[in-house]
């Protein structure tokens, strides 16, 4: 194991008037990575040899206070020796830390992620979903891919992870995983809350993450027009497992429920509300935010279609909701069948309700921010920015406004 080291002494801190003294420091470097400490004496500045890192003359005061530099080196140097014989990684940190007394603990990042994880998953369906535990084990899986292929690797010190490590991880998953730009950064998201636990915990001296900054691009995202929908929904299909995919597809469009959400939804989220009307309310699997919405008619309909399936009598659910690997392949098909040249998916179904039932016909933003389970309004306003068509209707009516306004004008001049 190569691991270059130096220390140096040096005065931090300036003082303008003269015969100021000013603390000593010792910088201590490993791999180009530092770390410094004061070693609680002062000198006047002029007095002092940067090039030597010692006082410069013979008197008593010089002799005693390079004898103490010397005494510290001596100390460092043997610190240092001691970690090369182990043979254990190490950083300028730790040997700071031998030094000061402190307990030396070389904390490794994959281990420090894997506690992470495991912490996690026994905190599934209580503080966090299934889906959101794997995204945090798939990033744990591509970090160790990336020490493996840029350091040779099987783990790293924590202290190791610096803004190199973060821009690298950022090119191996664009290059080498072949991730676009907002997937790269989203891993890299999951990966800066294991970093700020460490910084936290004292395991970093310096946040990595400080001068990295996260700028995801914007997407746009597709939906169903209404036309498409209609013709979605007129289809005639003969094959039952189709049909059920095709109905719950239809479902999630009138309703904005995820693929997850709908699978989960039992009898108990069916609730009479004081109008008479039935609504769902339940949680959002990914965020746990609550909502609440009243069915519309076209999904009513679906669920009554098969309040005789027997997963729905037995209590099991209230749609036959398939496999969502097997359902996106249907969806392909029924694409297909109905000439439509989009990719269909599950979660475009959340979009289509978002966007062209609802905020294309007027429903206010904050009500379809309610229904989504959105914690933050600025989540649904991806939505409103992409329908182009509600733009301008909006604008058509103030122009009639206008209009109108202008012509009251001209009649009041020529009646005068």
């Amino acid at each position: 194991m190569n691991t270059s080291f130096a220390q140096l002494f040096y005065l931090k801190g300036k003082h303008f008037e003269k015969h100021v003294k000013v603390p000593i420091y010792l910088r201590l470097t490993v791999n180009s990575k530092r770390s410094e400490l004061s070693i609680s004496r002062k000198v006047d500045p002029e007095k002092w040899n940067a090039r030597t890192g010692r006082m410069r003359g013979s008197g008593m005061e010089a002799t005693q206070l390079n004898q103490y530099l010397d005494m510290i080196r001596a100390k460092v140097n043997k610190i240092q020796f001691q970690l090369v014989e182990e043979g254990n990684p190490f950083t300028a940190l730790d040997i700071k830390n031998i030094y000061q007394g402190k307990d030396r603990e070389v904390k490794m990042l994959l281990e420090v992620f894997d506690e992470h994880n495991r912490q996690m998953k026994s905190l599934v369906d209580k503080e966090f979903s299934i889906s959101t535990w794997k995204r945090y084990f798939t990033t744990k899986n591509h970090i160790a891919e990336f020490i493996c292929h840029e350091y040779k690797r099987e783990d790293l010190p924590v202290q190791d992870v610096d803004l190199k490590f973060i821009t690298r991880f950022e090119y191996f998953m664009k290059s080498v995983k072949d991730c676009n730009h907002n997937s790269a950064l989203k891993y890299i998201n999951n990966f800066k809350k294991i970093v700020r636990l460490a910084v936290a915990n004292g395991w970093i001296e310096r946040d990595p993450f400080y001068n990295y900054k996260v700028k995801f691009k914007w997407v746009d995202r597709e939906f169903l027009s209404a036309e498409e929908l209609q013709r979605l929904v007129d289809l005639e299909i003969n094959w039952p497992r189709i049909a059920v995919v095709r109905d719950t597809f239809v479902f999630c469009c009138y309703t904005g429920l995820a693929y997850i959400d709908v699978k989960k939804l039992n009898r108990d989220n069916l609730v009479r509300n004081i109008d008479g009307e039935l609504w769902i309310e339940a949680k959002r699997t990914k965020t746990n935010a609550k909502f609440s919405m009243p069915l519309l008619p076209a999904a009513l309909a679906i669920l009554e279609k098969y309040e005789d399936h027997p997963k729905v009598v037995n209590g099991e659910c209230v749609l036959p909701v398939l496999s969502n690997q097997k359902s996106n392949a249907y969806l392909k098909e029924i694409a297909d069948l109905c000439g439509i040249k989009k990719n269909l998916t599950t979660h475009l179904a959340r979009h289509t309700f978002a966007t062209t039932v609802t905020l294309s016909n007027g429903v206010p933003i904050e009500t379809v921010g309610k229904m989504l389970g959105h914690k933050d309004l600025r989540t649904t306003q991806h939505y409103a920015k992409i329908i182009n068509k509600k733009v301008g209707d909006d604008m058509a009516v103030l122009k009639g406004k206008l209009v109108r306004i202008e012509d009251k004008e001209r009649s009041k001049k020529l009646r005068k």
